[in-house]
């Protein structure tokens, strides 16, 4: 069908927006903020309901290891540090080793093993890996600063995704 045979409708619906389409719409913007503004608070609701939302994950705790524990052998441990994250479901265990002049590797195992998604938060980016069967994952090429985890069960079912409280690496 040519658009000589279509109904002058769909000739205008078809034809490209001109001025009079863009003053058209921008008259009905300017009604719509008048009438019905954005509320000046939805970035703060928005926060509020996404950390609502991450209540139902559980928060591990970060344990301390008594001195020996540390104990090590050799010039290399000095330059590995190690953190383990305790919750009621499972512990995670990361070794932090340097990877280049100002990046880092980290080597994790959560505990009982399991496969899972395990989430690294750092400001605004979040990179995630999965642990396989032996609970392990790696995380390479990590700019130093503040990160939290996150793990999430691969299986529905087993536990709730559990939360790591911020550290520095």
């Amino acid at each position: 069908m040519n658009t000589s045979e279509m109904p002058a409708e769909q000739r205008l619906a078809e034809a490209p927006l001109d001025a009079s389409d863009a003053t058209v719409l921008s008259m009905i913007a300017d009604f719509y903020d008048r009438i019905d503004p954005v509320p000046l608070d939805l970035v703060d609701r928005l926060q509020f309901s996404i950390t609502l939302d991450a209540l139902n994950a559980e928060l591990a705790e970060l344990q301390q290891l008594p001195e020996a524990a540390l104990a090590y052998r050799g010039e290399q441990a000095s330059v590995v540090k190690t953190l383990t994250f305790a919750s009621d479901s499972l512990t995670t265990m990361i070794a932090i080793s340097p990877d280049g002049p100002d990046r880092i590797r980290i080597d994790g195992w959560i505990a009982p093993a399991a496969e899972a998604s395990v989430e690294l938060h750092q400001g605004p980016l979040c990179r995630e890996v999965s642990a396989d069967a032996d609970g392990r994952f790696v995380f390479e090429d990590v700019a130093h600063g503040l990160v939290r985890f996150v793990v999430s069960p691969a299986a529905p079912g087993q536990h709730p995704p559990v939360m790591t409280p911020a550290v520095e690496v």
